[in-house]
């Protein structure tokens, strides 16, 4: 009896900057390829966008109105979708930053942090983890980076199906866990400070 096959090594996608409005999520050949972008025009939408080099094609897969507000709005499917609430899109868990989203096909993801780094995992089985980030590494810890952040992603069409709905649940998870930071905090009162002083002259 042959030996069982052994199971599909885990997909590297590596996350190019650490901005959440502008960055790339992709593999290393680039068949999964996701632009992060906010336009200067129009800071208000970040928009996720597909990537097919095979065929040179360009799909909008989701859009996040006012991903730093306090109230942001997500759509999917281009401009047919319809606007929602991203707490309506993420089930934002009361007592962590995390919380739980469902795919196109209704299956439900979790987000969570374990030793503050994500993990995404089934909601109906909360040991079954699908993907797990890897923070960026810098020489020395402070000089230029020496490898990207990447989310260890299992192969698994369920998964690599959903990318779009996955990247959209992360930037909005991970926007609001760097807005509980106490930096982020005063960063944006020092900015609010700021702008008050030049349009007080």
């Amino acid at each position: 009896m042959p030996p069982p096959p052994k199971p599909k090594p885990p997909l590297k996608m590596f996350i190019a900057l650490n901005s959440i409005r502008n960055t790339t999520f992709a593999v290393e050949d680039d068949f999964f390829y996701y632009e992060v972008v906010t336009r200067f025009w129009n800071p208000n939408i970040t928009k996720i966008i597909q990537h097919d080099f095979e065929v040179r094609e360009l799909t909008l897969r989701a859009e996040i109105e006012g991903l730093h507000s306090p109230a942001p709005r997500v759509r999917f499917g281009g401009e047919k979708g319809e606007w929602v609430p991203a707490s309506q899109f993420v089930k934002f868990d009361p007592d962590s930053q995390g919380g739980t989203f469902a795919t196109a096909s209704g299956l439900e993801f979790t987000w969570k942090l374990v030793k503050r780094r994500w993990q995404l995992v089934r909601a109906d089985d909360p040991e079954q983890k699908v993907i797990d980030f890897r923070p960026y590494k810098r020489h020395g810890f402070v000089f230029r980076m020496s490898q990207h952040a990447y989310l260890e992603v299992k192969p698994e069409s369920e998964v690599t199906d959903a990318f779009d709905r996955i990247i959209a649940s992360y930037l909005l998870v991970e926007r609001k866990r760097r807005a509980a930071r106490p930096t982020d905090k005063i960063k944006l009162l020092s900015t609010r400070a700021i702008y008050a002083t030049v349009w007080n002259k």
